[in-house]
């Protein structure tokens, strides 16, 4: 659980990345009066397939990238947690308190004290340490800054007072657990698994207290493309909504059947009662539980291209998931606001330039926000000029698959 600048990073950013932990120690300096003893850093991640499908218990393929948020840290004997992140007010929170705090919702230190919390609850110890934060992680981005920021402080508590015995699937859920109860958002588990474990990853969410994770080992860097997140600025202001339709029209279909979620339903079943299903629900969930089966199961066949070195295969893989949400899904943008349609311009625009290499589709929840692409090293110039030209300079970040999840950052 300890690497190198190297290892994290990659020769090329060595460099640009000691600066980075330098001047994170001399804020904590500055801020704390005394050098910083250890140094921890946890990525951002992209969902690369299985769009919607782990709120039902699918499949998906996710990532760990190059942007991460890193912490400069010293232990302390009073039992205090300290955090200080780059732009925003102190944290201090008593980890001791585990109460739910209705003033703490939605802020920082409820995710502190909820990782605090799923850490005893789990047995493991608990003790107070001051940091100092800064984050790459662009907020809004699909890429999980929240996330990223639950497994660092889960990773630090790791660290400093349990040897690296919690195990990153354990720091994933207790992040989940933070997020869910303490911090008020119902997200799902991939997010902090793909956070905390890194690299390709695929988790089936079958079992949800037990989800089956399997590393890949490809070698992204020589597979001669780039990844691509464009941000085409659009608003996630009252979209919630219909963020909230998508898993409760597939729970929904899964219903209709007696069952919870749409991994209990067999896509067979619903296919024969269509017509039903359209009469009591709409032709949208119907639809979207296509979706749902559909994209789960790409998920093992995008693993096995990667596996076998495929990655023409994989790349056509992405680009039908891509089509699958488009169409079936239909998160691409908000029914209720068609004059904003920033993610299907950005599609199209993509699918120009590329012109039948690499791929594109929605990245993240949609409806706002972000698309993804992988990029032939030979059109990166070209399809970063256009997309900037479009939704302004620095909106497309050219990332890589980092292979390493939350782990201590030995400079």
């Amino acid at each position: 659980m300890i690497h190198t600048l190297k290892d994290i990073y990659g020769q090329a950013a060595v460099d640009a990345q000691a600066e980075r932990y330098r001047n994170a120690a001399a804020e904590f300096e500055s801020m704390f009066g005394k050098k910083p003893e250890r140094f921890f850093s946890a990525p951002g991640r992209t969902e690369v397939g299985g769009n919607h499908t782990d709120h039902n218990c699918g499949c998906v393929l996710a990532a760990g990238v190059s942007l991460d948020v890193i912490a400069a840290v010293t232990p302390t004997d009073d039992g205090i947690i300290r955090i200080k992140s780059q732009g925003f007010p102190m944290d201090t929170v008593d980890p001791a308190d585990t109460d739910i705090k209705d003033e703490e919702e939605n802020s920082s230190a409820a995710l502190i004290r909820g990782v605090a919390a799923g850490m005893q609850r789990r047995g493991y110890k608990v003790g107070g340490f001051s940091a100092y934060t800064t984050s790459n992680v662009l907020k809004g981005s699909g890429l999980s800054s929240s996330a990223a920021f639950e497994v660092l402080v889960g990773t630090i508590l790791s660290g400093l007072y349990n040897d690296f015995k919690v195990s990153p699937v354990e720091i994933a859920q207790i992040a989940q657990f933070a997020e869910n109860i303490y911090f008020g958002k119902p997200s799902g588990l991939m997010d902090q698994m793909a956070s905390s474990v890194g690299s390709f990853i695929t988790i089936d969410f079958k079992d949800v207290t037990a989800p089956v994770i399997e590393a890949i080992d490809f070698d992204f860097e020589a597979s001669g493309h780039k990844l691509c997140i464009v941000d085409t600025k659009g608003s996630h202001a009252d979209l919630t909504p219909d963020y909230a339709a998508v898993p409760s029209e597939m729970k929904a279909v899964a219903q209709y059947f007696g069952k919870n979620v749409l991994r209990e339903v067999e896509r067979a079943d619903v296919v024969a009662h269509i017509p039903e299903l359209r009469e009591r629900l709409g032709d949208r969930a119907v639809l979207r539980a296509m979706h749902f089966f559909a994209d789960s199961d790409r998920v093992s066949k995008e693993a096995a291209a990667l596996r076998s070195h495929d990655f023409r295969r994989f790349l056509t893989l992405i680009n039908e998931s891509g089509d699958s949400s488009y169409k079936y899904l239909q998160n691409i943008y908000s029914s209720a606001h068609p004059e904003q349609q920033g993610l299907s311009l950005a599609l199209n625009l993509a699918e120009a330039v590329l012109a039948g290499e690499g791929a594109c589709r929605v990245h993240g929840g949609g409806f706002a926000g972000t698309i993804q692409a992988f990029v032939p090293d030979h059109k990166l110039e070209l399809f970063t000029h256009r997309m900037e030209s479009v939704f302004g300079k620095g909106s497309c970040y050219v990332l890589s698959i980092r292979p390493f999840g939350g782990t201590e950052v030995q400079l």
